[in-house]
């Protein structure tokens, strides 16, 4: 562990950044540029006294998950990420699609959608970062863990919930759609990749997803026009707009709905309950909507 690049390097890019790129207001009076320290902890999750003594040579080192999060919070490229790795004593991660990375570019879109359902998903269709909207329609995934993250894998292997956003008349068609997903990951990842270890799993537990998979159908079907079951608003009929990455491991999906519409006007409400608190519910069930608090 090379603390004195570490500090330097945190430090470095604290400075470099301004409130409004990481999705937050001005604040009172700054008497030097760039973010808080603060401000970073708070954006990585964890004590500000911690970041603090990292900045000043003193901490302990970070675990991968601290440097995973710090990542994220400084908006650092896939270089700058591995530099972090390396300078905090641990071999930067294999250039591979990460779970608990967020391309930079794709969070930097997102701080800046407020008011419409917006998430950034890996190729695997792990919900990596949601605005509060999207939370609203889709209910909060930070409890979930392992395979469990995925919507592919929830949609095959415990259809009776990872099924419950869609019409049943929708749900041929989606689950065509997230076994092309898959394969279009398995081409581009691998046979010693996440991907492929997903596909051998819904193999075994799932003869529909075995069925399809045979079948070879490939592609990226994120944008599109779907029809969501919200438990409190009922249907919601949204346009799903995606931006990826340039090497398509990550995608933004942005959910929209035509101005003046009864779809744009439960959007508007979702922004609302997106600002207030909403309880994850147990973990054998979706979320517990009846208790967002006033």
């Amino acid at each position: 562990m090379d603390r004195a690049a570490l500090a330097e390097f945190l430090s470095r890019r604290r400075a470099s950044l301004l409130p409004a790129d990481v999705g937050l207001g001005p604040g009172a009076r700054r008497r030097i540029p760039g973010l808080r320290r603060e401000e970073v902890a708070q954006l990585a999750m964890m004590s500000t006294d911690y970041y603090t003594r990292l900045e000043q040579r003193r901490g302990p080192q970070p675990s991968t998950q601290m440097l995973s999060s710090l990542a994220r919070a400084l908006r650092l490229s896939a270089d700058e990420r591995d530099y972090l790795y390396r300078v905090a004593g641990h071999p930067a991660p294999e250039r591979m699609p990460q779970e608990d990375y967020v391309a930079p570019q794709l969070m930097r879109v997102l701080d800046r959608l407020q008011d419409t359902p917006a998430l950034i998903l890996s190729a695997l269709e792990e919900a990596l970062v949601q605005n509060g909207p999207a939370t609203a329609l889709f209910g909060s995934t930070g409890h979930l863990t392992g395979w469990e993250r995925s919507a592919i894998y929830r949609w095959f292997a415990d259809p009776s919930h990872g099924r419950a956003m869609y019409p049943a008349s929708n749900h041929e068609r989606q689950s065509r759609a997230q076994v092309a997903s898959l394969r279009a990951a398995y081409g581009a990842w691998g046979p010693r990749s996440r991907a492929a270890e997903l596909a051998a799993l819904l193999r075994e537990r799932s003869d529909e997803f075995a069925r399809l998979w045979e079948e070879h159908i490939v592609a990226q079907r994120f944008a599109d026009h779907k029809v969501l079951l919200h438990p409190q608003l009922g249907e919601i009929e949204v346009d799903c707009q995606a931006l990826f990455t340039e090497d398509r491991s990550q995608v933004l999906l942005v959910l929209t709905a035509p101005p003046h519409s009864e779809a744009a006007g439960k959007l508007d409400l979702l922004a609302v309950l997106g600002t207030q608190e909403v309880s994850p519910g147990s973990d054998d069930g979706p979320p517990n909507w009846s208790t967002v608090s006033p």
